[in-house]
């Protein structure tokens, strides 16, 4: 037996959970018309399989027609959930994890205009600002189907296996009537008292207990403290748990602290990148030592030390360690087997929620494995042949790429022109607040350093150099470099300054700069905030009709943050077209893609975010001397299986680039290349 806390046992009412790790209840967004199909239930299975005590599911299964997925939830309205539950469920359970599942009804945080086109129902008069829905005051009748919906749905769960649910009551139907700041009722169910404000939640907890009966587990993920005033305060939060612990249904508490009807409320309740850790566990202890229920809760809790810390100290009985699980599903595994440093960490990026705002599922910025279990495996297998593997760049695509290949067994030499490894990673990692970044590169060169990569650093690599090598495999992760030509433009604006040069600090900011930003992502906020920090004034100006569309709405609200603070302008739907020199100043001409107005506005500086342009001349000049000519066979690149094309007979090696050194995309794109090219080499 070991002494590690994380690692003992915990009696949940019947239930032996076999350590104190668990992933939360989130959506990943991967269910098929509603249902948790093959995908859904493979990515809870590799977590089982990983070793975590209790995989709760969804984020929130959805009880009522009224309720339509806001992030393709869940319908646990439908019977013909049942048999899919019943298919995750035996999926988890193979792997020794319990596994529960969480219902909601979203009241006002969803739309009307999906799924059955029924209106929205709350006890406020007001939409959420997130979701934007106005919705209508909930009658009695509407009270009354809401309680037998969510009793319905627990016993669907309990036909199909689950050992428990976890009914939630944070930002959805029962928190709104919970919260002072979002009812707007009278009468039994109204804003009069504690006492009306909770009997809701109490009611639906009853009517699930008696459904279910007692050999069923029953939790509530709920907010104790709305941190904003008018709110849930502290003391009223313990006193909420004080009645659900006496309530005599309620099996465990988790605990939430904040508010999450707006993007920067919600930013603060699962704090992103830069922001501190764990910034509620001590108050989640305070539940604890006031209730003596089994306390569970999540926030950023990235790393093995602080979950360590939180059952130690007594804080909790239960740690949710959500978004590190997507970065690395074997964390307990390898904690069993003293690896710890071997676990690929979770470097806050947020990459996960992101996706599912801005592209319908969750992926890891850095585990390209994560969502993708039923054809990408997060083991690889080792190769029958060991090959020589010659791999140009060290950016994160070109780290993944010798990773694969040495975990494969494979000769793998890494060229990088730099003295360090990173490409645009160590460019990020620059701003204090992105510095975690570093992360995605620390943890490849630790794996390539523990099967013998070799790198050839202050390296910038030519023909002859990767030839002399012998080669059976080149891969050319070169990256790109800053583009500075406009759109259409069919020329370099000389006179322009790059995102780049100002996050690097090799350019200054000038008095008064122009960031244009027509790629909408990182870069051109970061150096937004460069030059704000030095005093500037700043425009961010973007042809698109909302700025920064490549960062979600969690991500963007530090930058708005600092941002805002600053005073910085920020101009949608005008087109950045010519930048000339006027004295001693820039003159730019600005026009918009909706009609022929032009104005002509004098800068500083003008600094453009407009993506990279490939940095293949090495690609090109290999690609004579390949068997390949650099071609990739797509089908059997998303297949998994080798690429044998030959276009050359007299090819002596196989050639392929990835990342930016294709075309600018983003990092999980450039480790997703490596990835799935080098597991089939």
């Amino acid at each position: 037996m070991s002494n590690d806390p994380l690692l003992q046992p915990f009696q949940l009412k019947h239930l032996t959970l076999r350590n104190r790790i668990m992933t939360t209840s989130h959506e990943p967004a991967y269910p098929e018309n509603g249902m948790p199909t093959e995908r859904y239930a493979a990515y809870h299975a590799e977590r089982a399989k990983g070793g975590v005590a209790l995989a709760m599911t969804a984020g929130s299964a959805v009880v009522s027609r009224d309720s339509p997925p806001a992030f393709n939830n869940i319908l646990a309205y439908k019977d013909e959930v049942v048999p899919w539950i019943r298919h995750l469920t035996d999926g988890v359970h193979e792997h020794g994890a319990a596994v529960m599942i969480q219902l909601t009804h979203m009241g006002r945080r969803t739309g009307w205009n999906g799924g059955d086109w029924l209106p929205s129902i709350s006890a406020s008069r007001h939409r959420e600002p997130a979701h934007r829905a106005f919705p209508k005051l909930a009658e009695d009748w509407d009270i009354e189907r809401v309680i037998g919906d969510f009793a319905d749905a627990a016993e669907r769960m309990k036909v199909g296996g689950m050992d428990g649910v976890e009914i939630a009551v944070y930002g959805h139907f029962l928190d709104q009537f919970l919260s002072p700041l979002t009812n707007d009722l009278d009468g039994p169910y109204g804003n009069a008292s504690l006492d009306t404000r909770a009997r809701l939640m109490l009611d639906v907890i009853s009517a699930v207990r008696t459904r279910v009966g007692d050999d069923f587990v029953i939790g509530v993920r709920y907010t104790a403290d709305e941190t904003e005033a008018g709110g849930i305060p502290p003391d009223e939060g313990i006193e909420i748990s004080k009645r659900l612990a006496g309530s005599g249904h309620v099996d465990f508490l988790n605990v939430i602290r904040g508010r999450i009807h707006t993007d920067p409320a919600l930013t603060k309740v699962i704090p992103v990148q830069g922001m501190k850790s764990a910034p509620h566990i001590d108050f989640a202890g305070e539940v604890r030592r006031a209730t003596g229920v089994p306390t569970f809760h999540a926030a950023r809790i990235p790393d093995v030390a602080t979950a360590r810390h939180a059952v130690s100290a007594g804080l909790l009985d239960m740690v949710g360690m959500t978004r590190a699980h997507m970065a690395d599903p074997h964390i307990v595994r390898k904690i069993q087997a003293g690896r710890e440093d071997d676990i690929r960490p979770c470097v806050g990026a947020t990459y996960c929620l992101d996706r599912i705002y801005g592209a319908g599922e969750a992926l890891c910025i850095h585990n390209p494995s994560t969502g993708r279990e039923l054809t990408q495996p997060h083991e690889i297998a080792p190769a029958e042949t060991r090959k020589k593997v010659v791999i140009v760049g060290a950016g994160p695509g070109g780290l993944e790429a010798a990773r694969v290949a040495a975990e494969r067994g494979h000769d793998v030499t890494v060229f990088e022109a730099q003295p360090h490894p990173g490409g645009q990673i160590r460019l990020t990692a620059q701003a204090p607040r992105r510095r975690e970044m570093i992360g995605i590169i620390d943890w490849r060169m630790s794996q390539c350093a523990a099967r013998d990569v070799e790198f050839l650093f202050n390296t910038w690599a030519e023909a002859e150099d990767v030839t002399a090598l012998n080669p059976d495999v080149v891969i050319i992760a070169t990256g790109g470099l800053p583009n500075t030509e406009l759109f259409e433009t069919r020329g370099e604006q000389e006179l322009v300054t790059t995102t780049w040069d100002l996050i690097a600090g090799d350019v200054k900011p000038g008095a008064s700069v122009l960031v244009y930003d027509e790629s909408g992502d990182h870069p051109g906020l970061m150096a937004a905030e460069v030059a704000a920090n030095a005093g500037a004034a700043v425009e961010v100006m973007t042809p698109d009709r909302t700025f920064a569309p490549e960062i979600m709405g969690m991500t963007l609200s530090p930058y708005l943050e600092a941002l805002q603070k600053q005073d910085v302008t920020f101009t949608v739907a005008r087109r950045l077209k010519d930048v000339t020199r006027d004295g001693n100043r820039l003159k730019a001409v600005i026009g918009t893609d909706y009609s022929d107005h032009v104005i002509e506005k004098t800068y500083d500086q003008v600094v453009v975010n407009y993506g990279t342009r490939p940095l293949d001349d090495l690609y090109f000049d290999l690609r004579p001397l390949s068997r390949n000519g650099g071609a990739v066979d797509q089908g059997a690149l998303i297949d998994g299986r080798p690429q044998d094309l030959t276009r050359n007979a007299d090819g002596r090696f196989q050639l392929f680039r990835i990342g930016d050194a294709v075309s600018s995309r983003d990092t999980h794109a450039a480790i997703y290349d490596a990835l799935r090219l080098l597991r089939a080499v």
